[in-house]
């Protein structure tokens, strides 16, 4: 399979991009931002994950994501997965522990400016279990990360996923807690702590509905200082405002969707989340105007 990346680059851009056989490496000011891990890794015998960031650094060059660690080999960065893929009734394979499933990144297309990084990729999703290996889902990603400024970075994600043949259907786990989506494999310090537009959250083994953003905010590194990560929704998303999956310690942060039932795909998903990460606490950003500019995009629609 030939993958082709395609690179262009406007003057006195602070972005700069590093391509290499395993993705893609992304500095702002010489300093890494994050790296999109195209080829698949293999974590044993039987697993293996690629079309996920990590690392993911801070403002501070301090790295705040985890790759497959001991508790849940599965996890990985900011990834977005789904237990339950069905073609009808037919189980094609767990998307969140790739078993019987592959995502072959066909297609990257990177672009600078002096405002941002784009990154666009295509990936084909198959199985094992279904026509060979025929694909069944296209998807089409956009990451946008905008320059820094008033100690945050904004990173914009779109996840297009086509149907490519009919009765395609995915889910969350099939359980109570229905976790399934958008992730993000944090480093959990003991100084985590989360907060939501109610304040300060708990915790709890099922999901917790607590509105459109959730920020997760902590000493992650040797600087001593705390920084965070705040996931936005955006309400074009089916379920906004989504319920969330947290924990204190050993797991991933989710915001979910679609949750336990699954749901047909007969016409693309459109699934847009902003990750922001700043400089101090989670009182430290003024949410509202963050809210009221990233909710303005896609208005038309």
């Amino acid at each position: 399979m030939v993958i082709i990346c395609s690179y262009s680059k406007e003057p006195k851009s602070p972005f700069s991009i590093k391509e290499t056989p395993e993705g893609i490496e992304l500095y702002e000011d010489g300093n890494t931002v994050f790296f999109y891990n195209k080829e698949p890794k293999r974590v044993s015998e039987k697993y293996r994950y690629n079309n996920y960031l990590h690392p993911v650094y801070n403002l501070k060059g301090e790295i705040i994501t985890e790759e497959f660690p001991f508790d849940h080999l599965n996890h990985r960065g900011i990834f977005w997965a789904w237990h339950q893929l069905y073609i009808d009734n037919k189980n094609i394979g767990d998307g969140w522990m790739m078993e019987d499933i592959s995502q072959d990144v066909t297609d990257i297309k990177t672009k600078i400016n002096k405002k941002n990084a784009q990154l666009n990729t295509r990936v084909l999703w198959k199985s094992s279990l279904w026509q060979n290996g025929k694909p069944f889902i296209e998807e089409e990603t956009s990451i946008i990360v905008h320059r820094t400024e008033d100690n945050t970075r904004k990173i914009d994600f779109e996840i297009i996923l086509k149907p490519l043949t009919t009765g395609v259907r995915i889910g969350g786990s099939d359980d109570e807690k229905g976790y399934g989506g958008f992730c993000v494999r944090l480093k959990m310090p003991e100084s985590l702590v989360f907060t939501s537009e109610k304040g300060l959250v708990k915790p709890q083994n099922l999901q917790i509905k607590s509105g459109p953003w959730m920020d997760f905010s902590a000493i992650f590194g040797k600087s001593g200082e705390k920084s965070g990560l705040r996931i936005l929704c955006h309400p074009s998303v089916p379920n906004y405002p989504a319920p969330w999956i947290i924990r204190q310690t050993g797991s991933m942060q989710n915001i979910v969707f679609p949750g336990r039932q699954s749901i047909r795909i007969d016409k693309p998903i459109v699934l847009r989340y902003r990750v922001i990460i700043h400089n101090g606490d989670a009182q430290s950003l003024n949410i509202d105007k963050l809210q009221s500019e990233y909710y303005k995009l896609f208005v038309r629609e």
